[in-house]
């Protein structure tokens, strides 16, 4: 069940639903959220950590939910949806920042590993958009800058990185699902981004700490600040993508 902080509202706020909310970009995204006064769902798969980026968030007047869910299975991400919706009933934005990655060679790649990358990169992100239309089209009747989808995608989806092609390839294909979306959303003011960042400096990339310094990658401030410019956008300005990588040689490589 849904942990819910529900201190007495000011008036009615925009609504932002985060996965992958416990640690690195999608902590940052949250707290930028936050900053900029909207109420909250946050979901992970740690409720330990779920619990102490909820005390951070903890503010007079604002709602936060938090729901620890497995992106990979198809019964938490209905039960995530369920919910969001059963305490908001709207949804302005929702993050899709939740996400695995594995390092291999295409052809040393397990298909069951592969099978598990595309259920939580991509299959599930695909189920809680489709559970949560009905939310994001209530919200965007009301908004002028309608509802968005963000998907935290890579700069492997786009350029291709040795030992990285079947995190790329999903990480491609949700991209696509975000062009996708605005194609067929549009009309009910939902629009979808995909932000494709290179090397962040998380945990995710300690496994790179010994030969790319992390003080050089793209920091997961950079990526939130990115997230918050999409939420400001008006409904009529629909950006399918944005790439992000590190400067001078670097540029379009992750």
């Amino acid at each position: 069940m849904p942990e819910v902080s529900d201190p007495d509202r000011a008036g009615p706020r925009r609504v932002a639903l985060v996965t992958g909310a416990s640690r690195g970009i999608g902590r940052a995204i949250v707290g930028r959220l936050a900053a900029e006064g909207f109420d909250l769902t946050i979901s992970a798969r740690s409720a330990d950590l779920l619990d102490e980026v909820a005390a951070e968030l903890a503010a007079p007047g604002r709602r936060v939910v938090r729901v620890t869910a497995d992106m990979g299975d198809a019964a938490q991400v209905g039960a995530l949806a369920v919910a969001h919706e059963q305490a908001f009933g709207v949804l302005d934005v929702l993050v899709l920042c939740a996400g695995m990655g594995a390092l291999a060679a295409i052809a040393d790649y397990p298909p069951r590993r592969l099978d598990r990358m595309f259920a939580v990169n991509l299959r599930g992100p695909f189920l809680l958009v489709q559970q949560l239309l009905p939310s994001l089209r209530k919200a965007a009747h009301a908004a002028p800058t309608g509802a968005k989808v963000i998907a935290i995608a890579s700069l492997t989806a786009i350029a291709a990185e040795p030992g990285l092609g079947v995190y790329g390839a999903s990480k491609a294909a949700l991209a696509s699902l975000c062009e996708a979306i605005t194609v067929d959303e549009a009309d009910h003011g939902v629009t979808a981004t995909a932000i494709e960042p290179g090397y962040v400096a998380t945990d995710m990339t300690e496994w790179l700490h010994a030969r790319i310094d992390p003080a050089t990658m793209i920091t997961s401030d950079d990526v939130a600040e990115l997230v918050l410019a999409v939420t400001r956008l008006s409904r009529w300005a629909a950006v399918p993508a944005i790439p992000v990588t590190r400067p001078g040689r670097h540029l379009w490589r992750a």
